[in-house]
Formats: structure tokens, sequence, C-alpha cells
């Protein structure tokens, strides 16, 4: 059975996320910062019918506590096939790019950026061992530079010193990571959910969190001749569903 590892899982499109790979056979590490809310999202899962799920406690700002999940999934299995960097946070609901604080800033950075690299490198090793192994960065489509510049853009007013810059970061990322594992079996990508109704942007968004789910676990069940350090967005680019970056 392949395994799948998940932060932020234990609402919203994480937890979505964890269900669709459930559905396709996946055993799913709900990763959650409350091991409580972790082990409620797990019980509902259970409850629905879906045994092969179980939760593990991840704060991706804490590296301890990343220590502790890689050392407490590695008690439990060998190999991981999938990592979803799923957490992030979105800061102040204004940010202004003159008057943001950098504590602010810096805290949005140390989820959305810094919370995913940690985090990869600390399941690298048992991502290896997998035949087939998936990466997929949870981004936005407004990490887009190119269409931030754009002014016909539908989204071009929304700005931001945070958020925005986190999820170009993020992206940069992803195909620094997706380089340097070009010669191997792995498929990294970043995904783009889409504006979607979510706790996250108080329930304004007009997506559904299981069509955003989707999209993220479509990276996750890539073939082997699937597409690698792509930005998939179907929000951005509905007729090719790849962003420009």
């Amino acid at each position: 059975m392949k395994t799948a590892l998940i932060t932020g899982a234990n609402k919203s499109i994480g937890f979505e996320t964890a269900r669709q790979l459930l559905q396709h056979g996946y055993y799913v590490y709900l990763g959650s910062r409350d091991l409580q809310k972790g082990q409620q999202a797990v019980d509902q899962l259970k409850a629905e019918g879906f045994p092969q799920v179980e939760p593990i406690q991840i704060d991706v700002v804490d590296s301890n506590s990343i220590a502790a999940a890689r050392q407490a999934l590695g008690e439990k299995i060998n190999v991981l096939d999938v990592l979803v960097n799923n957490a992030g946070i979105l800061g102040d609901a204004s940010q202004p790019a003159l008057t943001s604080s950098i504590g602010m800033i810096k805290e949005v950075f140390k989820t959305n950026v810094f919370g995913v690299i940690e985090v990869t490198q600390a399941f690298i090793d048992l991502l290896q061992q997998s035949a087939a192994p998936r990466i997929v960065n949870v981004t936005s489509g407004l990490g887009s530079l190119t269409l931030h510049n754009d002014p016909s853009w539908k989204y071009y007013p929304v700005k931001g010193a945070a958020y925005q810059p986190s999820k170009a970061a993020l992206n940069a990322y992803t195909i620094m990571l997706a380089y340097e594992l070009r010669d191997t079996q792995f498929k990294v990508n970043a995904v783009d959910p889409g504006y979607t109704a979510t706790d996250f942007n108080h329930h304004s968004g007009p997506g559904s969190v299981s069509d955003a789910a989707a999209r993220v676990v479509k990276a996750a069940l890539l073939g082997p001749d699937g597409p690698t350090s792509q930005f998939f967005s179907d929000d951005n680019a509905p007729e090719t569903g790849i962003s420009p970056w």
C-alpha cells in the first residue's frame, strides 16, 4: 500500500486531500499542528469507512516538531510515496509593501517557504526509497510574478507584501528542487488549488474544497510519464492547466 504525508491536513483542502488519497487506496498520515485536532479529523475519516489513516503531530515552523514527526514516521514505515506540503498561512488582511511589518512578513515566509523546505529535507530519505516519489507543494495562483505584472489579469489588483511573495518563493524552490531531482523518479510540482471557499479566506472563494483537493491529488498521482517542475493552475490557465511563473 502506498503512503502519503500531508501537512496541515486536519481541515479544509488538506483534509479533503487526505480523503481523496484514501479513496485511491493510500495509507495517509494526516499531519496536524494540534494532535487533538488531527485525531478528530482521523476519527471522522474512519467513521466514513477509511481505516488506513492516522494522525501525526507536525508543526512546520518548529524544527523539533519536524524532527519528532520524522522519527515517529520512520518507526512506522521505511518508504514514503507522497509528500504534500499543504500547511500555509495568509498573514495580515492588508499587506502594503511600504508599511507591512517585517515581523509579519517573516512569519508568513517561515510557514509558507522555510517550513516547506525543512519538511522536505527531513522526509527526503523516506521518499527516496519509493519507486515513484511525488512531492506536491500547494501554492497559489497569486504566486505568479508574470501575471502580477499584467494589468489585464483578473487578480492584478490583489497585491500583498507577504503572502504573494511567499508563494512566488515557494514556486522558485519547487523549480530548484525539481531540477536537483531531475535524473530520478521524482515528480516535483507546485499546485494552485484555486480560489476556494475555506477558513483561510473567510469562505470568500467561489471554488469547492473537493475540486481544490482534486487538483492536488492529480499531481500526487502522476504516472511515470507525467511532468515535473510545473506550476499547475486551472484558475490561471483554464485551457492548458499550466500557469506562467
